[in-house]
């Protein structure tokens, strides 16, 4: 499973990462920031879509996501 991580802080609302999301699971929240911001959030339960594409941490002018991706294991071939 993919994650994706926004750091809050960093975060002002631009809610461009909800529109490049592919898989359409990044939201506005109904939390502010510290700034007054309203931030982005993967709501409860999506996070197991994410497919890792960094579309999001790509599309973000302020840095403010970080995508790990799950890497999947390959199976090894019987010879």
């Amino acid at each position: 499973m993919s994650r994706i991580l926004i750091d809050e802080e960093r975060c002002k609302g631009c809610l461009l990462c909800v529109q490049v999301c592919p898989k359409t699971i990044i939201a506005a929240s109904s939390r502010f920031n510290a700034k007054g911001y309203k931030v982005a959030e993967v709501p409860e339960g999506s996070m197991a879509e994410c497919t890792g594409c960094a579309s999001c941490a790509k599309m973000c002018p302020d840095v403010a996501i970080k995508v790990w991706r799950t890497v999947k294991s390959k199976a090894k071939e019987s010879v």
